[in-house]
This record gives structure tokens, sequence and C-alpha cells, in this order.
């Protein structure tokens, strides 16, 4: 018959010890999970998401003044290059000219020595040599010249064209760096709300809207500001007129706007030109030495480093496009330090 065995049991000592040691790796995996990834308090994320959009917007500033410099230069450089093949049209031509002088002596009897001269590799020390041996007359010495100048336009455009486009390239490595920089904030600021619960978020927000609604009246009463004319009541009247549109980084209308951007937007549409960077506009017109002597129309430029700007429209309010999830509205003129103020 085959025998059976019981199967040896374990001693209550050792299920106690590893009872025990199984609790202890429990608590310890839930104090190093607790220290990995604390839960961000809904104060910290806000304070650091404003932050972020702050950094953000003067990205968005850097970025707009990469972008003009950039066009200003790519235009320098179409220019430059047409006038090189000009220049370089010029130069066959007057070489075609000297090569038909050569052709037409070589055919009755043999090529002038100073013909020889000009169309030598080293036409430059052509004058000099001719002087010495009396061999150039006056028209073709006056047709060499001609040449040497045109040669010596032509390396100074070359010259020029070289240093634009080296200076374009720069621009450009900064123009996207900036670009980076802009997008990088954003989605810092996007994982640090995504880092709360559902509910933090929605609370999150609600307290956002109630900030930005606390800085002023999103449709305030027309009527009720006071009326400004010529260009700056254009000007005034158009950036009213796009409340509601969304803020977007890099952009100067007609539909979505960055701060800048809707100011160059709305003057632009008066017939004024301003310059596209919040920094640059700091700079426009005269100052206004304080915001009880503002009229409509007035540039208000915030922060120390001037990253954002708004036009003031009257009962100490501007209109600005404010930053990336919000829409052109009014706030009250004093919300957020004043660098300077420019009547344009």
């Amino acid at each position: 018959m085959a025998s059976h065995r019981r199967p040896k049991q374990p001693s209550r000592a050792r299920v106690s010890v590893l009872t025990a040691a199984a609790a202890t790796a429990v608590a310890l995996s839930a104090q190093v999970a607790a220290h990995a990834a604390p839960q961000p308090s809904k104060a910290d994320v806000k304070a650091q998401i404003d932050q972020l959009q702050q950094e953000q917007e003067q990205a968005a500033e850097k970025y707009n003044g990469a972008k003009e410099r950039a066009d200003q230069l790519r235009k320098q450089s179409d220019q430059l290059q047409d006038q090189v093949a000009r220049s370089q049209d010029q130069m066959t031509q007057l070489k075609s000219g000297l090569s038909e002088v050569a052709g037409e002596q070589y055919r009755t009897g043999g090529i002038d020595p100073s013909v020889q001269l000009m169309l030598s590799s080293d036409p430059s020390g052509y004058l000099q040599k001719a002087s010495s041996v009396q061999q150039a007359s006056n028209s073709q010495a006056e047709a060499l010249k001609g040449l040497l100048d045109q040669q010596r336009r032509l390396d100074q455009q070359k010259s020029e064209a070289a240093a634009v486009l080296a200076s374009l390239d720069s621009t450009t490595k900064d123009l996207n760096q900036a670009k980076a920089d802009v997008n990088q904030k954003l989605k810092a600021a996007q994982d640090l709300m995504n880092s709360l619960s559902a509910a933090d978020r929605a609370a999150l927000r609600a307290q956002q809207q109630d900030d930005r609604a606390s800085r002023g009246a999103d449709r305030p009463d027309i009527g009720q500001l006071p009326q400004a004319s010529g260009y700056a009541g254009v000007a005034v009247a158009k950036a009213m007129s796009k409340q509601g549109s969304p803020y977007q980084w890099g952009s100067t209308g007609p539909s979505t706007f960055d701060c800048s951007g809707l100011m160059v937007w709305a003057y632009g549409q008066a017939g004024v030109s301003l310059p596209r960077t919040s920094q640059e506009q700091g700079n426009v017109g005269t100052r206004v030495p304080s915001l009880d002597q503002a009229q409509p129309g007035d540039l208000v430029i915030y922060g120390p480093d001037r990253h954002h700007v708004g036009m003031y429209i009257g009962n100490g309010m501007v209109v600005h496009a404010p930053h990336t999830g919000d829409v052109v509205k009014v706030m009250k003129a004093d919300a957020m330090p004043i660098n300077t103020i420019r009547r344009v």
C-alpha cells in the first residue's frame, strides 16, 4: 500500500516573521510613494501656473522681436541679392563690350596691348601700367575704370549680403529658441493643471475666472467711456470691438491676438504703424507722467521687463489680450505694476 504523509506545516514563528516583513514592505512602499509624488496643493499649482503664464508671455514677446528682425533681414537679403544679380549682369555686359573690342582688333591685325591689359587676370593694375607706357586711349581707360568700379560695387554687395545672411541665421536660431521656450512654458502649465484632481482643477479654473472678473468687467458700457478723437479714437474703437477674441501668442489678428499684437492691429486700422513688441512700444511717442493723466488710446506698459501692454480706454481701465487660455477683455489699468505710459 502507498503511504500517505501530511505536508509539513510552517511553524507559527515563521508565519509571524513573514507577515511582519510583508506588512513592513507595504508600509515602506506607501511612504516612498508618498514622498516621491506628493500631491501639490491647489494654491501652489495656481501660483506656479500664474508664474509660467507670465514667463510664457515674456518668451512670446522675445519671439515677436526675433520674428520682426528676421522678417526685416529676409527682406534686406532679398534686396541685396537682387542688387548683386543686377551688378553681375552689368559686369557681364562691360566685359562683353571689351571682348568685342579685342575681337575686332584681332580681325584687323592684332590686339592692342591696352586691350590685352584690360582683359588680363589682374585688371586692377591696368591703369597704373597703362599710364606708365602710355598704351591706353582715353575711351579705353574710361571703359576699364567703369569695369573696376562695377567690380568693387559687386564685391561690396556680396559682402553685405553675406553679413545679412549670417545675421538672419543667428536671428532664426533665436526665433526657434523663443518658440521652444513658449511651448515649454505652456506644457509645464498644462502638466501642473493635470497634476490636480478633477475637482481641484474645476475649483482652480473657477478661481481664475473670479480673479479675472475682479480686474474689471468683460463688457463695460462703452457709452459711459470718454470719447477719443482722431487716430487714437479709431484705435480704441477697433481694440474694443475685439473683446472676446482668443489670445494667441505671436498673432496680430484679425481674429486672434497677443498683447502687443492687439495694439499693432488696432493702431494699424487707424493708419498708424507700431513696433511689434511691448518692449519697443514702451518707447513710442511721448511719456505720460501718471495714470491720472492718461487719455484713451495711450499704451500702458506693464512689468519691469515691459512684457505686457494694454490700451487705455478711460475710467481707469485698459483693453488687453491677457495670456493663453483667455480672451481680449477690459481690466483695471492698475491691476498690474505699470512700467510706463506712452501717448502715440
